[in-house]
């Protein structure tokens, strides 16, 4: 008998390109016989009836669900209903959370720009004297990331003194962080792709006018063979998260090494597979057939 799961995404996102990967999972988790079903989000409503955990707008449940969303409050109440999620909702939500990331994987021996995470405001940001600190404990030029973004926005690269308290102050209460800047990786990092425990494939991304090197704000790709530096720390960077599969940026450090950027839980693999020809939703159903078989 196949196994039946759902495909998870979100009901705001209208894109062309989004929507088209919908399908692309759709149709290779058929060719491992897979009865599926793509839902959206907000048709499955978190909801506590009687004391006990349950959805709303559903009657009949999977074995499991490609989570392709970050709507964790949905994604732990599947949890609590037993059902089990690619990817678990504790490693979306580290990897959403860019400061969660970095804290979460401190004291492992993981190579990572010097960062200090905003502390927390309420309402309007009045007072700005931590800044001093930054100031001098990264210094000029920093990189300033808000917690929650994507595709390279809300990423701001900091010169002076003057840019550092006019950007805080209007970013007001979102939360962010401050990153030592990696002169060496101006324009270009490495997106490995890792399932399980292996990469799978690799890309180069390059820009030669952005210090970001993301696809979307104008970098190019290039295939990729990652070294076996490379390919161990984001296999150990996708463990430690509990990522089942997981997209890993990396940063070249001055002699090269690597430097973790940070590590993304629902990855496009659009992207990846024109650079590279490799479809890793092949990867990504594989290794869900085997863990459910292993299960059974």
């Amino acid at each position: 008998m196949s196994k039946k799961g759902w495909i998870i995404y979100n009901g705001n996102l209208h894109s062309t390109k989004f929507s088209e990967q919908v399908e692309w999972l759709m149709k290779t988790a058929r060719s491992f016989n897979l009865e599926m079903k793509a839902i959206k989000n907000n048709d499955l409503l978190v909801t506590v009836h009687n004391g006990q955990a349950a959805l709303s707008g559903i009657s009949e449940y999977p074995d499991f669900v490609f989570f392709w969303d970050k709507d964790l409050f949905l994604a732990r109440q599947l949890e609590k209903m037993g059902i089990r999620l690619f990817n678990r909702a504790r490693a979306i939500e580290i990897c959403d959370d860019k400061a969660l990331t970095y804290q979460y994987l401190s004291n492992h021996g993981i190579t990572m720009p010097q960062t200090i995470i905003a502390p927390k405001v309420f309402m309007e940001l009045h007072d700005t004297s931590h800044l001093s600190i930054v100031k001098e404990t990264i210094g000029f030029p920093l990189i300033i990331k808000e917690t929650f973004g994507s595709f390279g926005e809300q990423v701001y690269l900091i010169n002076k003194e003057e840019d550092l308290i006019k950007k805080t102050i209007e970013l007001g209460n979102k939360p962010y962080i401050f990153q030592k800047y990696i002169h060496s990786s101006y324009g270009k990092d490495v997106r490995l792709n890792v399932v399980g425990d292996q990469v799978v494939a690799s890309m180069l991304r390059k820009s030669d006018n952005d210090f970001r090197a993301n696809v979307t704000a104008g970098g190019r790709m290039n295939p990729y063979q990652p070294s076996e530096q490379e390919q161990e720390l984001a296999i150990r960077c996708s463990q430690l998260i509990g990522t089942d599969f997981a997209g890993v940026d990396l940063l070249f450090g001055e002699n090269g090494e690597p430097i973790l950027c940070e590590v993304n839980s629902n990855s496009h693999f659009k992207n990846i597979y024109d650079c590279t020809s490799v479809d890793i939703t092949i990867n990504m159903f594989e290794y869900i057939k085997d863990v459910l078989e292993s299960r059974r």
